[in-house]
């Protein structure tokens, strides 16, 4: 038996360790974290100092007793998790969870998982930080008090299933605060002034600096250059350089990584995790920007060898973070020797990128010329500028060129040789109608952006928050391309202004995060009743209180007092004292009823109402489409709605409706078949031959594609990915099988294979009362019936339990039938 005993968080990274130690040496994996807060209670005490209660998840109790049996066959446990908060977390509930002895038990960091790093940590243990594991805590603490004693509020104010939490719910009021300013926006148009002149046969593109205000203006502007001269009237040329951005930290990999590669936040993460689980790189979360003198002497080596000593020049960065949460680097390559690597394409895309980032940080600025060029007319004293740069010396341009997100940006050209007094002939003027343009939308890495601007959040939460936001529902990505609008330009040429007509797509927000109603509504309950929690400011304070803990400047539980003593009271209040909020707008009268028209959020989403719940008559009610929002719907577009379901035509001797229901817009036919629209599809407007079509597609997608045991085997796409369906289960279609090509073998061999799984399930079958026990996960045993399942404790034997005591089971936890209603009548019976 190995008499060192290593313990990490992930199985790839535990294979790639056990390379570089030796045959004393076992890596094991802990598979992250293995206690937690209990999932079903707040697990704090908040009388006891906010004491927390951690729980060994269930389905890690067997992975604790196999790490606890071989951490008592080994001389030393060497815990080697990540060296940020949360790693030194799961090194402490490590030594707790397996009563680890002190003097046994060696703590070792390192921030890339290269052999001379391993061996150094090996080299130098130290012992676990308790400064960075109450961090942790305060932050876990924290938040699951946020989100345990908001939430219920909200599912009873606002809508069932509803969750808050301390930096979700402020990522979901910067995008709705960024949706109202674009919804209020007024946009003003005006003429933008573009000439092109030749110079010696060359071209030469210049601007009319500032805009004019109306077509009267440019039409004007226009008129004067018809019989003007042009000469060069000024050209200056300045020497400029350029510098290379940092090395890359979390943020600004995930934001460029979003911009060049045009992966997500989320994805980003993953795959900087397999490179630093490779060996490739060092810790992907991380808000430093320091190399190590290794890094730059590797860096250093690969410029000079590649480029040459002119294109080196050794650079300090310093960021902007305290040093409690910033781990010890910038996100590198761990071999500056390797310019490509990874397991698969984006792998290889995202090391290339951190590759060409890191390089260029310690490489030469890039040597330029700016030229600045004033053109002026003979019949008016507005001069036309032209600009351009070219570049001497590549510097670290060779290799790499950071990204911006200012869609803008116009890049500088060459400009044709050209001398003080030179005359110019003029090609062409045109005055352009622009338009004022409403603030962006966030994407994923701009709102990253945002929210370490304003100190919000640290690397490990950022792709956790966007993706809980969506996930929740509070904020979906846009699907629109825009829509057309039309606008004028005045092209002048020779003596003669031509006016053209022109249109352009505006409003594109395809891949922006966008609120949804739901998102909106829990928004604005939670600014109006919680404001001091969704404060950028507060937010801020709280991420710095963590930095000071971290740093044993702060202790944790005289934090949490502070927060909680202004914090329960006030939940209190909003419990007692709110008002329930739905959103609703009212927006007018139903012409034939005379009753009130609103829109608000239901129970199954946004929704429109004619009437209210005091009228005698029920209110009718129909649900916006998927395109349609409460804050932006009209009450024409209401009134349609209340239009549907709309009758097209008869398809095979049965009637073909449009509707819209709770999952969204659908064709019915045959009472039976339920079509959803495409996104392209509008229910207002959509024709019987459109409808025809998808019902065709359904009919042929629903057709069997094989016959097992007499039975049909159809296919589809769920939720859940590909299955198959066969008497009446459904059967997932791995990665293994080529789905879309499916052989008669397959299709059997994963018939075969789930009836084998039920059988294994099986304990029990009573077959004549529908009843039996099926094995369930982490050891536990189910009783069902239909639908009903009930769940046995771990320490009942299933082969114990009767059929009666089953059917006493099955009855209790049967839902119950809802008594009816008689409605009350008018007529009053007499006292006898």
């Amino acid at each position: 038996m190995a008499k060192n005993l290593v313990i990490v968080e992930s199985p790839a990274k535990a294979k790639t360790i056990e390379k570089f130690l030796g045959k004393d040496f076992k890596v094991v994996s802990s598979f992250g974290h293995i206690a937690d807060l209990p999932a079903k209670e707040l697990g704090v005490d908040v009388d006891k100092d906010f004491k927390p209660k951690y729980v060994v998840n269930a389905d890690k109790k067997d992975l604790v007793k196999k790490l606890k049996k071989l951490a008592a066959e080994c001389d030393i446990v060497w815990l080697a998790s990540d060296e940020d908060r949360e790693g030194e977390a799961i090194a402490w509930h490590l030594a707790e969870q397996l009563d680890l002895k002190p003097e046994n038990t060696k703590r070792i960091v390192f921030n890339a998982i290269t052999k001379s790093a391993v061996q150094n940590a090996i080299d130098n243990p130290g012992h676990i930080d308790y400064d960075l594991v109450n961090a942790q805590q305060a932050r876990r603490v924290l938040d699951r008090i946020v989100g345990y004693e908001i939430s219920p509020i909200l599912w009873r104010k606002v809508k069932g299933g509803a969750s808050a939490g301390r930096v979700q719910s402020v990522a979901v009021r910067l995008i709705v605060e960024r949706e109202n300013e674009i919804l209020n926006f007024k946009s003003k148009n005006f003429f933008r002034i573009d000439a092109e002149f030749l110079a010696d046969g060359k071209t030469l593109k210049a601007k009319l600096p500032g805009n004019l205000d109306s077509f009267k203006e440019a039409q004007d502007f226009l008129n004067l250059n018809k019989e003007a001269s042009f000469e060069v009237a000024d050209l200056v040329k300045k020497p400029a350089s350029k510098s290379p951005a940092p090395p890359f930290t979390t943020s600004t990999l995930q934001q460029e990584a979003s911009r060049k590669l045009f992966f997500n936040v989320s994805r980003t993460m993953q795959l900087a995790q397999r490179l630093y689980e490779a060996g490739l790189i060092t810790y992907m979360r991380t808000d430093s920007v320091n190399l190590s003198k290794e890094a730059k002497k590797g860096a250093q080596d690969e410029i000079t060898n590649a480029y040459g000593n002119e294109y080196h020049k050794e650079r300090n960065y310093k960021g902007k973070s305290k040093g409690a949460q910033e781990a010890h680097e910038a996100i590198r390559p761990t071999n500056f020797a390797v310019h490509s690597a990874g397991a698969d394409r984006d792998q290889i895309r995202l090391y290339e990128l951190i590759w060409k980032r890191a390089i260029a940080s310690q490489m030469s600025d890039a040597k330029l010329e700016r030229t600045n060029v004033t053109v002026a007319a003979s019949t008016h004293d507005k001069n036309f500028t032209a600009n351009g740069e070219i570049v001497k010396f590549e510097g670290f341009l060779k290799v790499y060129l950071e990204s911006t997100d200012d869609e803008d940006l116009e890049q500088q050209g060459l400009l044709p040789p050209l001398r003080i007094g030179q005359s110019l002939s003029k090609k062409k003027i045109t005055a352009t109608e622009r338009f004022t343009r409403p603030p962006y939308r966030f994407s994923e890495a701009s709102l990253v952006k945002a929210l370490e601007e304003l100190g919000i959040g640290r690397p490990s939460t950022y792709a956790p928050t966007i993706t809980t936001v969506q996930n929740r529902k509070y904020v979906e990505k846009g699907t629109s391309l825009g829509t057309e609008r039309s606008y004028k330009q005045l092209v002048l040429k020779d003596a003669t202004i031509e006016e053209k007509e022109l249109t352009e797509k505006t409003g594109s927000d395809k891949g922006k995060l966008i609120p949804t109603d739901v998102g909106r509504v829990v928004n604005d309950f939670l600014v109006e009743h919680f404001g001091n929690i969704l404060d950028y400011n507060f937010t801020a304070k709280v991420e710095q209180s963590f930095d000071n803990i971290a740093e044993g400047k702060e202790e944790w539980t005289d934090m949490m007092n502070h927060f909680y003593k202004d914090f329960h009271p006030k939940v209190k209040d909003v419990a007692e004292n709110a008002e329930r909020e739905v959103g609703e707008r009212v927006l007018g009268t139903d012409p034939a009823t005379g009753k009130p028209i609103s829109v608000r959020l239901g129970r199954f989403g946004a929704m429109a109402q004619i009437g209210t719940v005091e009228d005698e008559e029920k209110p009718q009610f129909a649900s916006l489409l998927p395109s349609q929002s409460l804050n932006t719907i009209t009450l024409e577009e209401v009134m349609d709605l209340f239009k549907l379901p709309r009758t097209l035509g008869e398809y095979k001797g049965h009637p073909v409706e449009v509707n819209q229901g709770r999952y969204g817009p659908y064709v019915k036919f045959n009472e039976k078949t339920f079509v959803s629209l495409e996104s392209t599809d509008d229910p207002m407007t959509i024709t019987f031959e459109r409808a025809g079509e998808l019902i065709q597609m359904k009919e042929k997608a629903d057709a069997p594609i094989y016959m097992y045991d007499e039975q049909p085997v159809t296919k589809g796409v769920g939720r859940f990915g590909p299955f198959i369906k066969w008497a009446g289960m459904f059967i997932s279609v791995n990665k293994k099988y080529d789905f879309d090509n499916l052989s008669n073998d397959d299709i059997e061999q994963l018939i075969k294979d789930k009836i084998q799984k039920e059988k294994d399930k099986l304990i029990v079958d009573w077959e004549d009362e529908g009843i039996r026990i099926e094995k369930a996960r982490w050891g536990r045993h189910n009783i069902i019936k239909g639908k009903t399942k009930v769940e046995l404790a771990k320490t009942v034997d299933p082969l114990k339990i009767t059929l009666e005591k089953a059917k006493e089971l099955i009855a209790k936890k049967a839902p119950k039938k809802k008594a009816t209603r008689k409605k009350a009548t008018k007529k009053t019976t007499k006292k006898k």
